[in-house]
């Protein structure tokens, strides 16, 4: 009988335990291996700024500090600390990082600093590998552009409950700064006062971010055509570069890095809503609608409620929408009819309106029709009627903003960082933002969309 038995060489034990070692290689690190090509995303000019000092015999490579980062943000690892232990006790993520040796907290800190400028391209540069995979995920809502701003907390100990300011809920000391750092304000974020850096924040309408941006010196330097609101003793109401002032100079910022990009919707909260904004958002930029809420009703002199809806001379009952008109050589112009008017088919086959008003406004059997000229008032008017569905529908959808940033700043870790130093707090949420458009590529390559607004699903 044949000796099932067979003793085992060195080889064989060798292979073995190598084929475990790669089967038991996380999940996460494997889809990352196949399906991201670093030296496809960081630009050439990173490689260059990184490398020139030194050369090719650095101690720790480039993509070995970008894998890392990667994983600090989507392991929602608050503290390098956290990071650096991980990559002690875990081989895996060693061999993934590609290093041989853990760097020490101070290395991560200065690269961040160092080299926040080049952390900014990877993350434009995704910004354009990910646009025709948004189109192709839904065009009509990579079609939009949502603006909404937020505050980023820092650690400062304004911040902690025992400060003697903060203990008695007295906000106004100190003239709203932080005593360690200028940079960071007294702003008014989600509901409490704290102590925080202000930031901009753009995505389509699928909640994947186009655009961010920190409010700091930099940025009020790069845009002396911008006013600063003069501080107040009362920070609820004064955000210094308020959201209404920083639309322009963001979105051309955004325009100048991406001169290709068109979207032809954008949605905004309330704090967006002024006649300027409206006239640069339709005329000047591009949209063909602008959806923001009124944030106080405007004043007009005509029969027209807040909606910019025509009113019944007679009883002031709202008019009823009918549809849009216009061509290449006739502007634009929206049609009302009265509420009590119907369709109805006549002799020809065709169909009609007839009013059946007990008190008619107009001597027409079809009843009363009001057009307008939305070139007359771009707050009235911006693009579509503020009453249909169409309206409310694109509105709604500004939560996908909101929902992005709560990504950045809680599952990514942008918020409660250790930090309040500008250039690692920018580093950080760019970092952040460049983790959410690498799932959107991988999820892409998995033909799984819905890998790319959950980045936790990856290590789920």
């Amino acid at each position: 009988m044949r000796n099932k038995n067979k003793q085992m060489s060195l080889l064989d034990i060798y292979k073995d335990v190598e084929k475990r070692l790669e089967t038991d290689k996380p999940a996460l690190f494997k889809l990352l291996d196949e399906h991201i090509k670093w030296n496809e995303i960081i630009p050439l000019s990173f490689y260059t700024a990184f490398y020139k000092q030194f050369g090719r015999h650095r101690k720790y490579e480039l993509e070995s500090f970008m894998r890392a980062l990667f994983l600090q943000r989507i392991f929602h690892y608050v503290e390098d600390s956290q990071l650096l232990n991980t990559l002690r006790f875990s081989r895996e993520m060693r061999e993934y990082c590609e290093l041989d040796k853990v760097p020490d907290a101070s290395k991560l800190t200065r690269f961040k600093q160092d080299y926040f400028k080049y952390i900014r391209e990877v993350f434009e540069n995704l910004v354009e590998l990910t646009e025709p995979i948004c189109r192709e995920m839904d065009k009509e809502l990579a079609d939009m552009l949502m603006f909404d701003t937020t505050g980023i907390e820092s650690y400062v100990a304004e911040n902690n409950p025992k400060f003697p300011h903060t203990k008695a809920g007295e906000f106004v000391e100190l003239n709203g700064v932080a005593a360690s750092n200028p940079a960071v304000k007294l702003q008014y974020i989600n509901g409490h006062m704290c102590y925080a850096q202000r930031a901009a924040v753009i995505t389509n309408g699928l909640g994947i971010i186009r655009h961010l941006e920190l409010f700091d010196e930099d940025f009020k330097k790069s845009h002396t055509e911008m006013s600063i609101e003069k501080r107040t003793n009362n920070p609820e109401i004064d955000k210094e570069i308020g959201d209404s002032t920083s639309l322009k100079p963001i979105l051309n910022d955004f325009r100048k890095i991406h001169p290709n990009f068109k979207h032809s919707t954008f949605s905004g909260d309330a704090a967006f809503d002024s006649y300027d904004n409206f006239h640069f958002l339709l005329k000047e930029y591009g949209f063909s609608k602008a959806v923001i809420p009124y944030k106080r009703k405007p004043a007009t002199n005509i029969s027209f409620n807040e909606f910019g809806t025509p009113l019944c001379p007679n009883d002031s009952t709202p008019f009823v929408f009918h549809s849009k008109s216009g061509g290449k050589n006739r502007s634009p112009r929206l049609k009302f009819v009265c509420p009590k008017t119907e369709s109805v088919k006549i002799q020809s086959g065709g169909v009609t309106r007839r009013c059946f008003c007990d008190n008619p406004c107009s001597d027409s059997s079809y009843g009363r029709t009001v057009l307008i000229s939305p070139n007359k008032n771009l707050r009235l008017y911006p693009g579509l009627s503020r009453e249909s569905d169409e309206f409310a529908k694109i509105y709604n959808r500004r939560t996908a903003v909101e929902r992005s940033i709560n990504s950045l700043k809680d599952t990514l870790g942008v918020s409660n960082r250790k930090t309040s130093n500008v250039l690692t707090t920018k580093a950080d949420l760019f970092l952040a933002g460049i983790v959410q458009l690498v799932c959107v590529l991988l999820s892409h390559k998995l033909h799984d969309f819905k890998l790319a607004r959950s980045p936790r699903r990856l290590i789920a």
